[in-house]
């Protein structure tokens, strides 16, 4: 069958497995940014509530958050840069190979 053929091609496991460590890495990033963030304010809220500088309105915690924010755009330009040039050459080459 058609499907085991394209599972069981060298080029296809191997995108799938950059495919999901790519995937797997970039959320881990991710989570691992937001949960230090969330925790810092569970059990360090001082921290994050401290302005940036001597009477400053802008505090540390709305750094950290717009920081977040621009990671979660940092790794999504990432993901794209690495998909259009490594992923989508292997996904052209299976198919080159399949036809």
């Amino acid at each position: 069958m058609e499907i085991e053929r394209i599972e069981g091609h060298p080029v296809f496991r191997r995108l799938a497995f950059e495919r999901s460590c790519l995937g797997r890495g970039l959320a881990m990033a991710m989570a691992g940014a937001y949960f230090a963030y969330i925790l810092t304010i569970a059990f360090r809220p001082g921290t994050l509530g401290r302005p940036v500088s001597e009477g400053a309105a802008t505090t540390w915690g709305i750094v950290a958050g717009v920081g977040l924010l621009a990671l979660g755009f940092v790794l999504t330009a990432i993901y794209v840069a690495v998909a259009n040039t490594r992923l989508d050459a292997l996904s052209r080459r299976l198919r080159e190979e399949l036809r």
